[in-house]
């Protein structure tokens, strides 16, 4: 994430109606047979759309200026000028868009969110729409409504896709380095990562969360720290590892804490990664079947060294969180 960007000020405009015109049908013997101006088609409006790209922030920063297209003027014939197709501008899911000309503030939080943040000026009228009984020429058109414009400021806050979480030295800081580009310190003592380290793959933010210990809930070792920072994600990888002496009491301290902070945080999906396979030479397969069987958690086996189960891991994460 070299050279992340997470705010920015743009200005935008919508587009310009387009220009009623005075036109006239001409028939034979009848220069002026009847009005026949159309109308200015509208202008394009301007929308900003939440996608998956944490980085596009830093693609403005040459840019920041923002037009969508005036709609066309009216024609002869009665025809309608032709309206602009509508401008998007897409932004970081998580980005708040603020106006600071009429003081709007949208927020887009989900893939795909789209709002509409200008609206573009409507034609100007033609002559034709003046016709009336009583005037049967009307040499009147109106010009095209100007389309609105501001400045708006876009402050990105990353939305935590999924969060790894797990005793201290269970391997997250690692895990995090190997699926994304993200250089979380790595260290063999307790408490290595005192914030959150994020992580891009494919656009999901990944979350280092620090480690937590016994009595977190009640705010021993980084207790409250750790525990906000799950609750603000959307899944939860628990990272147990290997080489410890018993797999299973380490994500039953984990778990005990969550639901002692937040009962609600147990409702979150959870997969089970087993850590650190290449550390042990004892058969693991009857701690991996008691998180199957008792737990009926989703369980991965992985080490640094063995690609394969990484790019298993990966593969599975993202194509979970594609489907929402």
């Amino acid at each position: 994430m070299a050279g992340f960007v997470d705010q920015i000020t743009i200005y935008a405009k919508a587009g310009d109606g387009g220009d009623g015109v005075v036109r006239w049908r001409h028939l034979k013997f009848q220069p002026k047979a009847g009005p026949a101006g159309g109308n200015g088609g509208k202008g394009g409006d301007v929308y900003v759309r939440a996608v998956r790209d944490l980085s596009l922030l830093s693609k403005y920063t040459g840019i920041k200026r923002f037009v969508a297209k005036n709609g066309e003027a009216g024609q002869a014939s009665s025809r309608y000028g032709k309206g602009s197709n509508d401008l998007y501008i897409d932004v970081p899911v998580g980005s708040i868009v603020s106006d600071t000309v009429r003081q709007r503030v949208y927020e887009l939080f989900a893939e795909g969110q789209t709002v509409k943040i200008l609206h573009g000026g409507s034609g100007g009228l033609g002559n034709e729409y003046f016709k009336s009984s009583t005037n049967r020429a009307p040499e009147k058109s109106t010009l095209g409504k100007s389309g609105e414009d501001g400045t708006f400021k876009i402050e990105l806050t990353l939305v935590v896709d999924v969060g790894f979480i797990g005793l201290p030295n269970a391997g997250k800081s690692t895990l995090l380095n190997l699926l994304t580009n993200a250089r979380s310190e790595i260290g063999a003592y307790p408490f290595t990562t005192l914030v959150p380290h994020l992580g891009d793959l494919y656009g999901y933010v990944l979350a280092d969360i620090p480690g937590l210990v016994e009595g977190a809930a009640t705010g021993k070792g980084l207790g409250h720290t750790f525990l906000r920072h799950v609750s603000r994600t959307k899944m939860l990888l628990h990272l147990v590892a290997l080489d410890q002496d018993d797999p299973l009491k380490q994500y039953e301290t984990v778990i005990s804490e969550l639901s002692a902070f937040d009962k609600t945080l147990l409702t979150k999906e959870e997969w089970i990664i087993l850590t650190k396979k290449d550390l042990v030479n004892k058969d693991y397969s009857d701690v991996e079947k008691t998180f199957i069987d008792k737990y009926n958690k989703r369980v991965f086996v992985i080490s640094q060294n063995d690609v394969k189960s990484i790019k298993t891991l990966s593969d599975a994460l993202v194509a979970r969180l594609r489907k929402g």
